[in-house]
C-alpha cells in the first residue's frame, strides 16, 4: 500500500495512492497514521478494513495538497555520509560506524510545500535520501532482525544549512532543523512495495538540472545494518524515521560551492517512492 495524508496544513486526513496513481480518503478508518497506528498492526487492520470498505472511499482530487504521510512522529534520526563518494565530496573521512544525528520533527513538512530558506542563511543545501518508517518498537535489534521492525519507506529531503551545520560550534543539528528542512512523501511505500531498498535509483534536479543521480547500492551501512545500529543506542518506536543518508552531488560539493536563493525549484525522486517538489522562497 502507498499510505498518504492530505488536505490543509494541521487538519490533514488519511488516505492511499492506488496503483493507477488515483488517491482515496480511508479517514472512515478512524486513524491517522501515527506511533499508534504502526504500532499496533495498522497495515494489516486497514488493509483488512478495505476489504469491504473501499468501494465507499471518497475519491481525492490530484489538486489537493498532500501532507507529510505521517503524524509527527517522535524523532527523526539521520546517518551522515553514508555514501562513499558524498563523505569525499564533503572533504570528510569514509565513517567506520554510522555517524547519526536528530533533525528536528518540527521541520516536517509535505512533499510539495515550499522551502523557507532560514533567516541569515545564505548556505542552504539539498539532500535527496531514502528514509525508513519504523513499524514495530526496536530496541538491541540484530541485523537479520531488522527488517521485521521496518514499515515502510518514504522520500525525504534532508535540508542543510551548511553555515549553521559546519560553521558554528557545535552538533550539526543547528544546520538541520530549520523549519521546512525535512518536505517527506510523497507516500509510505510499505514494504511489499520495496523488495530491495538497498537497491534504489535516487535523483534529484535543481532548476531542472540533475545534480544527484545515485543508488542506494552505494551505501556504506545498508537498512538493516543501521536499524540494527540505531537501536543499539536509543529505542525505536513504531513511526519514527530513519533518514539513510544522501549521495554525492550536494551543493557544498561543487567548485565552487553551490547554495539556494529565492526562486529555485528542487525536484527530487526515488524509484518506487515517487518524487516531491519544493520552491525556495525567503524566511520574512
Amino acid at each position: 500500500m502507498k499510505l498518504i495524508r492530505f488536505g490543509t496544513v494541521g487538519s490533514e486526513k488519511s488516505g492511499l495512492q492506488l496503483e493507477d496513481g488515483s488517491r482515496i480518503d480511508v479517514s472512515a478508518f478512524g486513524e491517522d497514521y501515527n506511533e499508534h497506528f504502526f504500532g499496533t498492526r495498522g497495515i494489516e487492520r486497514l488493509r483488512t478494513w478495505l476489504n469491504s470498505n473501499i468501494e465507499s472511499c471518497p475519491s481525492v482530487s490530484s489538486d489537493v495538497r498532500l501532507g507529510p504521510p505521517m503524524e509527527r512522529p517522535s524523532k527523526i534520526v539521520c546517518v551522515g555520509l553514508n555514501y562513499a563518494q558524498h563523505a569525499a565530496e564533503s572533504g570528510m573521512a569514509v565513517p567506520k560506524e554510522p555517524v547519526l544525528f536528530f533533525k528536528a520533527t518540527s521541520a516536517i513538512v509535505g512533499p510539495n510545500d515550499d522551502l523557507i530558506i532560514p533567516k541569515g542563511s545564505e548556505k542552504t543545501d539539498w539532500e535527496v535520501e531514502l528514509a525508513i518508517v519504523i513499524g514495530k518498537k526496536a530496541s538491541y535489534v540484530s541485523e537479520a532482525d531488522a527488517f521485521d521492525h521496518v514499515a515502510g519507506y518514504v522520500l525525504h529531503n534532508d535540508y542543510s544549512e551548511r553555515a549553521f551545520q559546519i560553521e558554528k560550534e557545535g552538533q550539526w543539528c543547528k544546520g538541520k532543523g530549520c523549519d521546512t528542512f525535512a518536505p517527506i512523501g510523497p507516500f509510505i511505500a510499505t514494504v511489499e512495495e520495496i523488495p530491495d531498498p538497498n537497491n534504489l535509483d535516487l535523483w534529484l534536479k535543481l532548476n531542472g538540472e540533475t545534480v544527484q543521480n545515485s543508488s542506494t547500492n552505494d551505501f556504506i551501512f545498508n537498512v538493516q545494518e543501521v536499524v540494527s545500529y540505531i537501536s543499539q543506542y536509543m529505542t525505536l518506536l513504531p513511526g519514527d524515521i530513519i533518514s539513510t543518508g544522501t549521495p554525492f552531488g550536494v551543493g557544498l560539493g561543487f567548485d565552487p560551492p553551490k547554495y539556494m536563493k529565492p526562486g529555485d525549484v528542487i525536484e527530487l525522486g526515488i524509484e518506487g517512492l515517487g518524487t516531491s517538489k519544493q520552491t525556495a522562497k525567503a524566511y520574512q
